[in-house]
């Protein structure tokens, strides 16, 4: 008998028909779940009215100094907020230390300062307090969740709703997908920008529409393998939830990290054998990742893209992102691959992304 090579968009067709099949048993919830982005993107940025309330009563509180409240998915949220933050508005951005004052009790000095608590429940116990510490402490308090009849939601000053509808699959997605949009939108309306809406929206379906542009690289990755995941700038959040959800989704153990700090020790632990993702969305500022593209390539290393912005060599695997207007929003659309990958390796292991052993929906943390 005599082989047949497939070409490569034959050999994609075949492992997306034979995926689909297998999502049918596994993974069902959460790919339902991604497939609703491009329609929450529309809803959120279909009507602004709350953003431009916020951002009026930013401006005349004067703040000068911003801190983000939040766990898990939402603190790489958080990580996305901040890069917002500093880079388009110029102003001091922290992360909270919830600990301070749950386990501590520090007392809190916030006159001038906003807090934005980003919570997918609004829910978990050490979030509540500390936003309850703050906004007793003179801060101004701008809760993100998914519920607005929630603790965190309630409490704060004003409440941005993610608008998600609720989320079943134990791995956050479209609510990590929304938090990154409502993010954007906040600090957009706070800078009086004008965004490109219907080219985001666009994006975002062209990605759920074409599941298959993942397939390729699924069959390529190896779990018995060390999977390094990274990302710079608008980058390196995305490059945080890769980590987190293919770890939630797969059971194994992954780095997710800035390119900065990966060369700053952990670059050592680099073996041929090492599968390294690189979150690359369109836009991104050329020669940002150059030195550490340059030592991995040095050390063999299987390179992944995802996104549209890197610089592909022949033995490197893509997975295609969005091509958006901007580094900013390309980013926010190319969660939807890093999100799919995640289920669709984890279904190739014949895991339930649905519901990994040892997790529930809301953790709360005290």
């Amino acid at each position: 008998m005599h082989g047949t090579t497939l070409t490569l968009p034959e050999f994609a067709r075949r492992i997306l028909l034979c995926n689909d099949w297998k999502v049918n048993r596994l993974g069902q919830t959460m790919a339902s779940e991604i497939a609703e982005i491009p329609a929450i993107f529309n809803s959120l940025l279909s009507d602004d009215s709350l953003f431009i309330q916020v951002r009026d009563i930013l401006v005349l509180k004067k703040i000068h100094t911003v801190l983000i409240l939040a766990r898990g998915t939402s603190d790489n949220a958080a990580h996305f907020l901040k890069y917002l933050i500093e880079t388009q508005l110029g102003l001091p951005c922290g992360l909270t230390s919830p600990s301070s004052v749950t386990i501590y009790n520090a007392t809190l000095h916030f006159e001038g300062t906003l807090v934005v608590a980003i919570s997918q429940s609004g829910r978990s116990p050490d979030l509540v307090r500390f936003a309850s510490a703050a906004s007793s402490s003179g801060a101004t308090v701008i809760s993100i969740t998914n519920d607005p009849e929630s603790p965190l939601a309630l409490l704060a000053d004003h409440h941005l709703a993610l608008n998600a509808g609720p989320e079943l699959a134990v791995a956050a997605t479209k609510s990590y997908a929304a938090q990154l949009m409502v993010c954007y939108l906040l600090v957009a309306s706070w800078m009086q920008k004008i965004v490109a809406k219907e080219l985001i929206v666009d994006q975002a379906q062209i990605l759920v529409d074409r599941a298959d542009l993942v397939s390729f690289a699924v069959q390529q990755c190896d779990r018995g393998s060390e999977i390094v995941v990274l990302g710079r700038g608008f980058a390196y959040p995305n490059a945080r939830e890769a980590a987190l959800k293919i770890q939630e989704t797969n059971k194994i153990s992954v780095q997710g990290l800035s390119t900065a700090d990966y060369l700053h020790g952990p670059i050592s632990a680099l073996t041929p054998s090492t599968q390294v993702f690189i979150l690359a969305p369109s836009h991104m500022p050329k020669g940002s990742i150059n030195e550490a593209l340059m030592k991995l390539r040095k050390n063999g290393a299987q390179v992944f893209w995802i996104g549209n912005g890197g610089t592909p060599e022949k033995n490197d695997i893509v997975i295609p992102g969005s091509d958006c207007d901007d580094e900013i929003t390309s980013s926010i659309v190319d969660a939807i691959s890093l999100q799919r990958f995640s289920l669709e390796f984890a279904v190739k292991s014949g895991l339930d992304p649905d519901a990994p052993l040892g997790l529930s929906k809301v953790t709360l943390t005290h």
